[in-house]
C-alpha cells in the first residue's frame, strides 16, 4: 500500500500557475504539464526513497520534459510534497517551507 499525499500550502498555487503559463504558451501544453507532474507524483507514492535527499529529508524528483522539480519528504505515514517548483528557481526558495 502506497502512502497518501499531503501537500504544503502553496503547493497547489505553484501547480496552477505553471498549468496557466504552459497553457498560455501553447493550448493543451498546460493538461501536459499536469499529466507529467500527476505521473511524477505517481512514480513517487511506488518508489518514495526512489530519489536523492537534497535538504533536511527532502527528496527532489525531476520532472524532466518541463524542467520542473517535485521536493517531498516521507513522513511515518504519508507523503508531504513541499514544492514543485521550475528548474531554473532558485533551489533554496522552497527551503523556508521546511
Amino acid at each position: 500500500m502506497s502512502l497518501p499525499l499531503e501537500y504544503l500550502p502553496g503547493v497547489h498555487d505553484e501547480v496552477v500557475e505553471a498549468y496557466r503559463w504552459h497553457e498560455n504558451q501553447r493550448e493543451g501544453k498546460g493538461e501536459e504539464f499536469l499529466m507529467a507532474v500527476r505521473l511524477g507524483l505517481d512514480a513517487i507514492q511506488e518508489n518514495p526513497e526512489g530519489w536523492a535527499v537534497v535538504f533536511r529529508k527532502v527528496r527532489a524528483y525531476p520532472v524532466k520534459e518541463f524542467l520542473y522539480i517535485i521536493y517531498y519528504r516521507i513522513l511515518a505515514d504519508r507523503i508531504n510534497v513541499v514544492a514543485v517548483q521550475h528548474g531554473h528557481r532558485n533551489p533554496r526558495a522552497w527551503r523556508r517551507r521546511v
